[in-house]
């Protein structure tokens, strides 16, 4: 006897539940790749930066360092970094993951040996407390760029002007040698690497649907630690200038 009492047919409440727990198996599948996407990322960028310090502290404390930054290799050395993230930016597609990997550890190393220039520069301590207190705003700044709802696209291509210009003021502060100029630049330098830091995380984030279960993903994760990494040490390097006691 049908149950005049029940609206819908009879499968439909059963055939709902099943619609609905393969939905929500679905979505946990994917927040979990997010997840692990996400971790092999921040993995990633951290392992860099502390093979960065340890080749800086290195270098530096060998005296090594002290000798060839009065030669003309200084210039290798600060322009090898550069070379790397051209390579690996623009290279993506033609270099295999486990290249990229190879070269995201070699750009590294390069740039701890360009780092280790402020160690004669700067104390040990302030160095210290500098580092951290990037650390912790890096974390609450990457933090908000992964949870907000908020899309920050408009303020990414407001902060990318913005760096292109702290890098004309740089190279024109160079034969003008003006110190305002240069907390100037500095300030402005921790307030843009900041914003970068939460923009680059949420565009990594929404990467992740386009490069989920393809090839890609692996290039992306280097290549998204590569990002995070020149965020994280430029807003270092800027705050420094602030944090820093001097030598």
């Amino acid at each position: 006897m049908a149950n005049w009492n029940d609206p819908q047919p009879s499968g439909w409440s059963q055939a709902g539940l099943n619609a609905s727990a393969g939905l929500a198996g679905r979505g946990a599948v994917y927040d979990a790749g997010l997840r692990r996407y996400m971790l092999s990322i921040y993995n990633y960028m951290a392992s860099g930066i502390l093979l960065s310090g340890i080749v800086a502290l290195l270098f530096a404390s060998s005296g090594m360092a002290e000798a060839v930054f009065g030669t003309p290799l200084r210039w290798l050395i600060a322009l090898a970094p550069l070379a790397f993230v051209m390579i690996m930016s623009f290279g993506v597609n033609r270099i295999s993951t486990t290249a990229m990997q190879a070269m995201f550890w070699a750009f590294s190393v390069t740039m701890g040996l360009s780092l280790s220039s402020i160690f004669f520069i700067y104390t040990g301590p302030s160095i210290a407390a500098t580092f951290f207190a990037t650390a912790g705003a890096f974390a609450g700044l990457s933090l908000y760029g992964y949870t907000t709802t908020k899309s920050l696209s408009g303020l990414g291509t407001f902060l990318i002007m913005g760096l292109v210009g702290i890098l004309i003021a740089s190279v024109i502060n160079i034969f003008l040698q003006s110190p305002g100029l240069a907390w100037g630049i500095s300030f402005l330098g921790v307030l843009i690497f900041a914003g970068l830091t939460a923009y680059d995380t949420q565009k990594l984030k929404l990467m992740y649907d386009q490069v989920a279960g393809t090839d890609f993903a692996g290039k992306m994760i280097v290549l998204g630690a590569l990002t995070l990494y020149l965020d994280f040490i430029n807003m270092f390097t800027f705050l420094l200038q602030f944090m820093g006691d001097r030598r």
